[in-house]
């Protein structure tokens, strides 16, 4: 029997990963630039930087599923801006 949940987070996480990407070409919104410089003047390679990034995006996107809400782009700016701490996840 195959556990696909590993295969579902790796394309999960790769679109994450594309989405900040593509954020960051085109400069907006502005402060995923500004984010990543922080995150790689502190150490952080940019492969890792992306990916808190990328862990700060699905946090915003499971608090916006759960609350049935729109896209918060302030509170996914609180997010990034508070890294390299993560959220808490709240417990099932």
């Amino acid at each position: 029997m195959t556990d696909h949940t590993d295969d579902e987070e790796s394309f999960v996480s790769s679109h994450l990963i594309e989405a900040v990407e593509n954020q960051l070409a085109a400069g907006e919104p502005d402060y995923v630039q500004a984010v990543l410089n922080k995150l790689t003047l502190v150490g952080y390679e940019r492969e890792d930087a992306v990916l808190l990034m990328a862990q700060a995006l699905a946090y915003e996107i499971e608090v916006m599923l759960a609350a049935d809400r729109p896209f918060d782009s302030a509170h996914y700016e609180q997010l990034l801006r508070a890294l390299p701490e993560l959220p808490e996840r709240a417990e099932d």
